[in-house]
């Protein structure tokens, strides 16, 4: 017996070595690109440069005090605030539409997921050549007898942005939402025909309380990708784009790029705190709701 016991121990310790062996290099990897960075990032923040003199909370009032940094923030907080509520509605509203099995329906699911398959900067060429100075919109207007409009250099930009973020998002909350509803037993909704409730009854009562845990998911994911809006806010306006799309992520490219790297890392950890909190309430309020 105590053989055996010897033989198991062994056994389950080169279980743990090889464990142990295919999780060390991923492991450093996290170690080395995520972790360290991070903590360095931080102990930056405090100082003159990598390796300068401590200046305490300098570079945190040289932040905040920044113009640049407040229209950066308050671009960005007026993006999430528009775009969330807007793809929201949209990826919803079609989701329910395809749920019901509608004619065409089978078409335009291949349709709203061709956005996902494609290239960001194929996306934003499209939505170039149709925006720009001289782009089909523009030919539309001025065939009109309207004067063309700047789209991409102006506050229209806003606008731009914020419908190539619903377009090419709407098609994985839609997706999302699918799931959700499959997931919605028939039963009641047949219970509440007999009971005579009608459509918007059965979707205010029905639908939308049993949806709302893959809503709150979808919302943490469309404001997390609202965040990533700045690859197509760049590819769209530059470095240096209207100040009507100079998002937080533009103001931390330019810094990085004239090796302010105290202000950088400021940005970067003040963004990062943001988006934990808010994720950490938003996951709290899924849990609760899922109970």
């Amino acid at each position: 017996m105590r053989a055996a016991d010897k033989k198991g121990m062994s056994l389950r310790r080169r279980e743990a070595a090889t464990g142990l062996a295919f999780a060390a290099l991923p492991l450093c990897g996290f170690l080395a690109f995520y972790v360290i960075p991070f903590i360095i990032s931080i102990t930056m923040t405090f100082t003159s440069g990598y390796g300068g003199q401590f200046v305490g909370l300098q570079n945190y009032s040289q932040v905040i005090g920044s113009v640049a940094f407040q229209r950066a923030v308050w671009n960005t907080t007026r993006f999430i605030a528009v775009g969330v509520p807007s793809i929201m509605v949209v990826s919803l509203g079609l989701a329910l539409l395809l749920q019901q099995g509608l004619k065409g329906t089978a078409f335009f699911r291949s349709v709203y997921i061709l956005p996902l398959v494609l290239a960001v900067a194929s996306v934003i060429q499209v939505f170039q050549i149709v925006f720009e100075q001289n782009g089909i919109l523009n030919a539309m207007l001025t065939s009109m007898g309207f004067d063309p409009v700047n789209f991409l250099h102006s506050g229209h930009a806003f606008g731009v942005l914020v419908t190539l973020y619903v377009w090419k998002n709407a098609g994985y909350n839609i997706i999302l939402f699918l799931a959700g509803l499959s997931a919605i037993p028939d039963t009641y909704y047949d219970a509440a025909k007999v009971d005579g409730a009608g459509e918007w009854r059965r979707l205010r009562s029905i639908t939308l309380p049993l949806l709302m845990p893959t809503f709150l998911f979808v919302f943490i994911i469309s404001i997390i990708n609202a965040f990533k809006a700045f690859r197509e806010a760049f590819v769209l306006g530059g470095a240096y784009p209207d100040e009507s799309i100079y998002m937080l992520q533009h103001y931390m490219n330019n810094n990085f790029q004239n090796l302010n790297y105290p202000r950088l890392s400021v940005a970067a950890l003040l963004t990062f705190i943001v988006i934990f909190v808010l994720v950490f309430l938003l996951f709290h309020f899924r849990n609760k709701a899922g109970d």
